[in-house]
């Protein structure tokens, strides 16, 4: 048993260090299908919960707990930073995140303040009680990437196709950079807050950045994200990137600076190691819809990723997005279970 989070292998697999077995975490795991998740938010709106510490606390360490995981991630969504600044939105279930008056022009833009530690410091206490109770569990915080973020202000809401956000993208440039430039101060903001506040690892999560092209994603999205991978590089964290249909941009995920590149299910591993190229850990790649699947496809799926994943110089095994609602929590309990045992061999 190790004492610091430091020795964890979740920490030695994104810095790419032997392990002596595969760290395992789920995206989403942070509730989403666990009854005592569901019995603790029971009439709690998803935003009261993010900003209440003890639910922050309790919510955190149910998968932990539950599943035996190598490390945790803080309960809280991507849309909190924006909200703390005074954005007018709500999260509404089953739809998401719903903003009231979405940005389509400058005025709306410069209404975006850059966040302070005191807007957010239900997170800081978060943070800190969290690293207390996990002892030699690591946990990860994370934040949403300017163009996720800016997708969702600019359509007002989840969107299909990204209609306005393209628009802006490509018939107001200008207002675009202004935009993103503005959500990467905050984004960055809000990371530092948490690894102040004790944070062993980061996660950009850029949901939607898998709806761009490699050359509008070197335009228009990559010089945000590696200035924000690049304001934390003096703090001797991993940082891990990820996004769902990235197969296209898997080398430019990583050419933004991050230490980890998360990988969704559609790309194999090994590819995924080719396209992302030598210096970078891989993190994935189950799709979580096997899960619902029986356990022997289940563990033939999950052994096949552990084969390929030999390609890559370090490997967190993940889903290739978030867990289920519907997903039996006995089978990521016996799925971590099992990457630990068939990966110590």
């Amino acid at each position: 048993m190790t004492s610091e989070p430091a020795d964890s292998a979740f920490l030695r697999a994104c810095r790419r260090r032997p392990v002596s077995h595969t760290p395992v975490w789920f995206m989403r795991q942070a509730g989403r299908s666990l009854p005592e998740y569901r019995a603790l938010r029971e009439g709690v709106p998803m935003l009261t919960a993010c900003a209440t510490p003890d639910l922050v606390v309790e919510i955190t360490m149910q998968p932990v707990r539950r599943y035996g995981v190598d490390a945790a991630i803080l309960f809280s969504d991507i849309v909190v930073p924006l909200k703390a600044i005074g954005v007018d939105l709500d999260i509404k279930p089953g739809i998401g995140p719903v903003v009231a008056e979405p940005i389509r022009d400058a005025r709306a833009a410069e209404a975006l303040r850059p966040i302070e530690p005191g807007d957010v410091s239900y997170i800081t206490e978060a943070v800190q009680a969290l690293t207390k109770e996990l002892g030699a569990t690591p946990l990860i915080g994370f934040a949403g990437a300017p163009f996720t973020l800016a997708s969702y202000l600019i359509e007002g809401g989840p969107s299909k196709n990204h209609d306005h956000t393209k628009a802006m993208m490509y018939g107001e440039p200008g207002l675009w950079h202004a935009l993103m430039d503005r959500l990467t101060e905050i984004t960055l903001g809000f990371l530092r807050v948490q690894l102040a506040a004790g944070a062993s690892a980061v996660q950009l999560f850029d949901s939607w950045v898998g709806a761009v092209s490699p050359d509008d994603y070197r335009e228009f999205v990559l010089p945000y994200t590696s200035r924000i991978f690049d304001g934390l590089a003096g703090l001797d964290v991993p940082r891990i990137h990820f996004g769902v249909g990235t197969g296209e941009l898997l080398g430019l995920l990583g050419e933004a600076g991050a230490d980890v590149v998360g990988v969704d299910w559609r790309v194999p591993l090994d590819e995924a190691a080719r396209r992302v190229g030598p210096g970078k850990a891989l993190q994935g790649n189950l799709d979580p819809a096997i899960l619902l699947a029986p356990w022997e496809v289940v563990e033939r799926r999950a052994g096949d990723i552990l084969t390929r994943a030999a390609k890559a110089e370090g490997h967190v095994f993940n889903l290739g997005h978030g867990v289920l609602p519907g997903t039996d929590p006995d089978q990521l309990a016996r799925l971590t279970d099992f990457v630990h045992e068939a990966s110590a061999r």
